[in-house]
């Protein structure tokens, strides 16, 4: 099969991995799903909702592997319970204490690493610069970068590329994607500290129901906060 047309997907169980994955099924004809458990707070229920919608897309090649060293490392409210997840703070500037130092570079590694084997030309994110909580490692220019990193680091007959699809979407247009494309919504989860009820307060939750709002639609989840009733 062309490496093209192959594809490895880092599907986190969230709303814009999973565009991102209806996106890549669009494009290719076979697509490998990627998971990372980091420690995160939420790992559990990210993972339950990764198989979810790995099943819905009846997706065979499924790498789950554990990088619980960025727990170990720390720093971020995702991985150390001793940082309070910020609520109601999407108007706060810089960078937000949910961003895990450097986790995009280490979760994208792995991905190369599997892509050589598997022979898959395609890496596809979920990252987004517009409505997003401001990471460093989900700028266009960091992925741009990323790329350079993979031609000079792998077989000269290797040809991989990181595809990100949403990094200039907002939210409204991750939703409105995710729709003509019949993303199982229903299957995903993106509450940065949850894992019964969504939080509806964190960011995570509120750039997602933003989305949803802007774009009409009803988020199929449901929230502590009852802000999508």
């Amino acid at each position: 099969m062309d490496q093209e047309k192959r594809a490895i997907c880092l599907v986190s169980g969230g709303l814009d991995s999973c565009v991102t994955a209806a996106i890549a099924f669009s494009e290719c004809k076979d697509v490998a799903f990627l998971h990372v458990n980091y420690g995160q707070r939420t790992e559990r229920r990210e993972l339950s909702a990764f198989h979810d919608i790995a099943d819905f897309y009846k997706v065979k090649k499924r790498l789950v592997v554990s990088i619980e060293y960025l727990k170990k490392i720390g720093g971020s409210a995702l991985t150390d319970e001793n940082i309070k997840v910020p609520e109601n703070a999407l108007k706060e500037t810089g960078i937000p204490v949910t961003y895990v130092p450097f986790r995009n570079t280490h979760i994208i590694a792995i991905a190369v690493s599997w892509a050589e084997v598997i022979g898959a030309g395609r890496i596809y994110i979920g990252a987004t610069e517009v409505d997003s909580s401001g990471y460093p490692d989900c700028r266009e220019r960091y992925f741009d970068a990323y790329n350079r990193l993979i031609e000079e680091g792998t077989r000269p007959e290797t040809h991989i590329i990181i595809k990100t699809p949403l990094i200039k979407m907002s939210k409204k247009e991750v939703v409105e994607t995710g729709m003509r494309l019949n993303a199982p919504f229903h299957l995903t989860w993106s509450c940065y500290q949850s894992e019964d009820m969504a939080c509806g307060v964190c960011d995570s939750c509120l750039l997602r129901l933003k989305g949803f709002k802007e774009a009409g639609v009803k988020d199929p989840i449901k929230y502590m906060t009852g802000e999508n009733q």
